[in-house]
């Protein structure tokens, strides 16, 4: 199945991340050390005599010990900082994505996978990952086929090539990294971004189905407050992180919501079809927002969650603002995608790492 065609189990990746080492990364050091920086100096001290690690482990510490520290790979005097993420190989991984937006117009998908990945978070479950959140669990098939998820398949088999080129980056990062990417490339705010974040290993630790919104609830308001305030968040956050769709088309046969096509999605770009909450649903601007509140456009979706922001006294403070104050809604809008991505992630280091 397509969806199977991508999903790199743990030991698989173990197995190659230590030959993938780009020199450009680390020049000084050949590929058997880079791969001890996935470890703490604590981590391999309690681990060293484990019967998890191959005989690879073993050849990678005593290459460590053959070489002097000014020769790891790092510029700093000190023992090198070892994350879960490469920050460099980070920062040249936006660049790959933001030529993949270029050529496949998918911003609107990448937001999507991110956002999927981070929302099955339970702040009332301190366990990690049982609480789910940004944890890299949706790149399994059993979570990809929860029905919140259909079509993101699509989404993780654009980011595989990325993933498989800079093994050093983990896929909780990656997807986080592409779906803030993927905002600011289409002309919304730069996002207050850290990285750092830590992968689940296997699929049994995927969180149960039923975690993520439905589009059209019998009580839109009150479905939309159990959601997000299971996640932490307000009033407030709810109405901004709806602003997102002002990116992206439904499609009837992922979701059941939305016309085959429309005017303004006939001819793509990217696959044509689907029904679009905006005119120019690739640019990220206010626009979901006065389209929601006029309403005048059949050709336009407007979703049971999307009418109850200006239905909702609350939700609709924040609605009405954002329709005249394209300022304040980017302002509202960062600070909100920012503290979802970090929801249910466990972070190393602890602080997380801005690139």
């Amino acid at each position: 199945m397509a969806d199977r065609l991508t999903l790199a189990t743990p030991s698989a990746m173990a197995s190659v991340s230590a030959a993938r080492i780009a020199p450009r990364f680390l020049p000084s050091a050949n590929a058997a050390v880079a791969k001890l920086c996935f470890r703490s100096p604590l981590e391999l001290k309690s681990l060293g005599s484990s019967s998890l690690f191959s005989p690879l482990f073993l050849a990678q510490k005593s290459a460590l010990q053959r070489l002097p520290s000014s020769r790891i790979g790092y510029s700093t005097a000190s023992s090198p900082k070892c994350f879960a993420s490469d920050p460099e190989e980070l920062k040249v991984a936006r660049e790959d994505i933001k030529e993949l937006l270029k050529t496949k117009f998918c911003h609107p998908i990448l937001v999507r996978l991110g956002w999927h990945d981070a929302g099955t978070y339970n702040k009332n479950i301190e366990e990690w990952p049982q609480r789910g959140g940004a944890n890299g669990s949706l790149r399994f098939e059993v979570e990809l086929k929860h029905g919140a998820n259909a079509g993101l398949v699509n989404a993780l088999k654009l980011l595989q090539a990325i993933k498989d080129k800079y093994s050093n980056v983990t896929y909780a990062d990656l997807f986080q990294l592409a779906s803030a990417t993927a905002i600011e490339e289409a002309g919304g705010p730069k996002i207050p971004m850290k990285y750092g974040r830590v992968d689940v290993s296997g699929p049994e630790q995927c969180p149960e189905e039923g975690r993520l919104p439905d589009a059209g609830p019998p009580s839109p308001a009150a479905h939309l407050r159990d959601v997000f305030y299971r996640m932490g968040l307000n009033d407030k956050e709810i109405v901004a992180l709806s602003g997102a769709h002002t990116l992206g088309r439904s499609r009837p046969d992922r979701s059941g919501w939305g016309k085959p096509e429309t005017k303004y999605t006939k001819d793509g770009p990217g696959a044509p079809g689907g029904q679009s909450w905006t005119v120019q649903w690739l640019k990220f601007d206010n626009s979901y927002f006065k389209d929601i509140k006029e309403r005048r456009d059949e050709d336009l979706l407007v979703l049971p969650t999307d009418a109850v922001l200006f239905e909702d006294p609350s939700f609709k403070e924040y609605a009405e603002k954002y329709a005249v104050d394209q300022d304040a809604f980017f302002r509202d809008y960062a600070e909100a995608h920012a503290k979802l991505s970090n929801l249910g992630a466990k972070f190393d280091p602890p602080e997380g790492f801005s690139i």
